[in-house]
């Protein structure tokens, strides 16, 4: 009825059941697109006839194809069970012992305690996890102890990683108060450093511009005076005569430290020279005297004889 204006009036009864018949057609599109989008609102579409008969032929060919689907699967599970019981009884024609056995297996499976049942069902779904085929409680033990020490070095290194992830976080909250620190005004350049930067790269440019002229002009005076071209045998004599003015130098210092203090006035300098002359004799004077003093006093005298 979705073709019909909304507030049309249904007078025909044919008009009615094909109302009917088309409410429950959508009704039956309604659930199906629920299902095949479990739970989810399918898009939006316009509801008209031509739109209904194509979703009803979808819906029937998808109906057919999983009735086709389930009867397949039907066909399949029965063909294998048949093969299964044909490979069970051939095996039980074959080898009576291992049929005997899977005969007690299957007993004791049946009468296990609940416990037991539990029990088995652990060890076969750790069997299963572990990828052992045909485990025994001795190879589950020992897997297990494995995977116990395994998570344990795991362990260790999350702990390792997680000293190492908080240093490095640390570290960056280190490195961004540093960045802040250098973005702040103490760090900020001068005001005249740019003059001043403009105005040395003005005087490079200009020096630079003049180097060809002087490269010009120590090439010229180069080859008009000649450059020399000494051999190691002269450098060794002048290095010789180098060192003989050194010493030369030195005696010569020696001698002018014996006059330091003295006057520049060469007068003045001999007067006080002979002043010193004359201190220097009566110092000696003195000296003497003392010096016969002393063996004066030090030397025994002889008794003299009597008359």
């Amino acid at each position: 009825m979705s073709h019909l204006p909304p507030n049309a009036a249904i007078f025909s009864p044919s008009v009615a059941r094909a109302a009917a018949s088309a409410a429950k057609d959508w009704s039956f599109i309604d659930t199906w697109l629920s299902k095949k989008f479990q739970g989810r609102k399918p898009p939006p579409f316009e509801r008209n006839p031509d739109t209904l008969r194509a979703l009803l032929a979808v819906a029937n060919a998808n109906e057919a194809a999983d009735e086709e689907r389930t009867l397949v699967a039907k066909l399949e599970s029965d063909t294998l069970r048949e093969i299964q019981q044909q490979q069970q009884h051939q095996r039980e024609v074959e080898n009576p012992a291992d049929a005997a056995r899977q005969a007690i297996l299957t007993s004791l499976e049946e009468n296990l305690s609940r416990e037991g049942r539990t029990a088995l069902e652990s060890m076969a779904s750790v069997s299963v996890n572990l990828g052992m085929a045909f485990a025994t409680p001795a190879d589950l033990g020992q897997r297990m102890v494995a995977l116990a020490a395994q998570a344990s070095e795991l362990e260790q290194m999350q702990a390792r990683v997680a000293v190492l992830s908080r240093y490095v976080e640390n570290e960056v909250r280190s490195v961004q108060e540093l960045a802040k620190e250098l973005k702040g005004e103490q760090y900020r350049p001068a005001s005249h450093l740019a003059k001043q930067n403009l105005e040395m790269q003005r005087k490079i440019k200009s020096i630079a511009a003049k180097l060809p002229e002087l490269r010009d002009k120590v090439t010229a005076l180069a080859s008009s005076v000649g450059m020399p071209n000494p051999t190691v045998e002269q450098v060794r004599q002048e290095e010789q005569a180098y060192l003989d003015l050194l010493a030369q130098k030195k005696e010569l210092d020696a001698q002018v430290k014996a006059f330091q203090g003295l006057p520049p006035d060469t007068d003045q300098a001999r007067q006080e020279l002979e002043a010193l002359r004359t201190e220097l004799r009566r110092v000696t004077q003195r000296r003497d005297a003392v010096f016969e003093g002393l063996v004066e006093r030090e030397t025994p005298k002889k008794p003299s004889r009597p008359q």
